[in-house]
């Protein structure tokens, strides 16, 4: 499987954002889907997951209600919507997908990997 996330940017404390992740081949439609995000100076922090049909969803607590994982398989895409930025939110996010549930994406060592889109929250 082939990641690319896109969507990151320089936007504003408040406004909202859409990341994307297309995936190639056909084991992506098969595969759970994640975002993590890597702060500067920080460790990388798992967000949301996504399974396969997007009947599942996982999110850590600190991004529950803001946001939002959703994907089209029709479009090879899982995206992660983010509002009420805040400048906390700065970072490298990355997309990746695995043969897991997600409710375990944040402990397994995850297989595919996307290179990482950048946003950054001014205040």
């Amino acid at each position: 499987v082939q990641l690319q996330a896109s969507g990151g940017g320089l936007v504003q404390a408040g406004d909202s954002l859409r990341l994307s992740c297309v995936g190639s081949g056909r084991t992506f439609s098969t595969a759970s889907v994640g975002w993590f995000r890597q702060a500067p100076g920080k460790k990388r922090e798992f967000l949301a997951a996504i399974n396969y049909s997007g009947s599942s969803t996982k999110y850590t607590d600190s991004v529950k209600g803001r946001f939002s994982i959703s994907r089209d398989n029709a479009k090879n895409s899982v995206y992660l919507q983010i509002n009420s930025l805040k400048p906390e939110d700065t970072a490298v996010y990355y997309c990746a997908a695995d043969r897991v549930p997600p409710s375990v994406f944040a402990i397994v060592t995850i297989t595919w990997w996307g290179q990482g889109t950048l946003v950054t929250v001014s205040s």
